[in-house]
């Protein structure tokens, strides 16, 4: 069945959204409409429907306040090079999604149903998807309780949600080696517990440390695992890779994926990627120690964060209570760079998908 869309009626005009998306940073501009889709249980998914953006009603009862049912994800539309759109890996998107709201007693969303949701939208406001160096159309798609109960169960009524924004990047002054605070105190998540969903409640656990960061001025902590605090795992939201060696003596390691981890989008490209230009990985436990003494002796030459929203960013600088010490002088390493520059290369239409993992939403003109 096709969206039920309602356009708005204060559309704005070209000139002004020309102007808009020549700096549109990241997460302040949104796109002119939104997807919404209801569940109630034993009636399942109600049907599509596109609204203009804006504010929604929810009553303070409901659960998604209460006891955090909530997931959500993060993905993007290009402008290629042959001015069409396109969306990288929605199909994974859609599947990690059902990941995660399995692990929080959430109701699926069909694969077809969520992809259908981001080719109406990217379709209806492809003006909002910008050009410019860098540039993308940040999609979020988020799902969350909204029945009216107190008791500590699962939610029987659901929402779902498609909005966009034109964004720059991610880090402010573009991209560059963020600083980062190795985190002794706090964990993001423990074995059983939700690391490998994308579950809202994750990102406010993180927030202190996250405070903790900037005190000290970091751009990002990285997380160790709950239990020996010994095993990196995460840089903020986003898997780490770190490289050893340089020249023809090069190879990636990136922490396995124990169930405490995020399993990236982003991670498991640059896995195929690494392969494809030759590049051997290892997916295996690292330790702060092992990193420590790799930077100190030089067999560690690169550490890299990968992510959505990202795509690659170096680190170039990290601190703890015990460390302070700097990567590669805090440069730009040539594995990420010619690993970033291949992805961006393959999400733009620049070169040829091998893969398939571009789905063209907007043919060109």
């Amino acid at each position: 069945m096709a969206p039920i869309v309602q356009t708005t009626a204060n559309p704005i005009d070209a000139a002004t959204r020309a102007t808009l998306l020549e700096n549109p940073g990241f997460g302040l501009l949104f796109g002119e409409h939104m997807v919404r889709i209801d569940y109630v249980a034993g009636e399942g998914w109600g049907p599509t429907t596109i609204v203009p953006y804006g504010p929604i009603s929810i009553p303070p009862t409901a659960a998604v306040f209460h006891y955090a049912q909530a997931a959500f994800e993060g993905l993007k539309a290009y402008r290629l090079a042959d001015g069409g759109v396109g969306v990288f890996r929605p199909f994974a998107n859609a599947r990690r999604m059902n990941s995660s709201a399995r692990r929080l007693a959430m109701p699926e969303l069909p694969e077809e149903r969520f992809v259908e949701a981001i080719d109406a939208l990217v379709t209806l406001d492809q003006g909002w998807v910008p050009n410019g160096d860098g540039q993308t159309l940040y999609l979020r798609p988020v799902m969350f309780a909204t029945e009216e109960v107190l008791q500590v169960r699962p939610s029987s009524r659901f929402s779902f949600f498609l909005i966009s924004s034109p964004s720059g990047s991610y880090f402010t002054g573009g991209v560059k080696p963020v600083a980062v605070w190795v985190s002794e105190e706090y964990s993001r998540a423990a074995p059983g517990g939700t690391g490998a969903a994308k579950a809202s409640g994750n990102y406010a656990a993180s927030l202190a440390a996250q405070l903790e960061a900037q005190e000290a001025g970091c751009d990002q902590v990285v997380w160790l695992d709950a239990i020996e605090r010994t095993t990196i795992e995460e840089m903020g939201g986003m898997n780490l890779f770190f490289v050893f060696g340089e020249g023809a003596d090069v190879r990636l390691v990136t922490p396995e994926l124990t169930g405490t981890l995020l399993p990236g989008i982003t991670r498991e490209s640059l896995l195929q990627l690494a392969a494809d230009l030759g590049y051997p990985v290892d997916v295996r436990r690292i330790t702060i120690d092992e990193w420590r003494a790799g930077n100190s002796d030089g067999t560690i030459s690169e550490v890299f964060a990968c992510g959505t929203a990202a795509v690659i960013t170096p680190v170039g600088h990290v601190k703890s209570r015990s460390d302070d010490f700097s990567i590669r002088g805090g440069a730009f390493g040539p594995v990420a760079a010619r690993l970033r520059e291949a992805l961006l290369a393959i999400q733009t239409g620049a070169a040829p998908d091998l893969h398939g993992w571009l789905r063209i939403v907007v043919s060109a003109s």
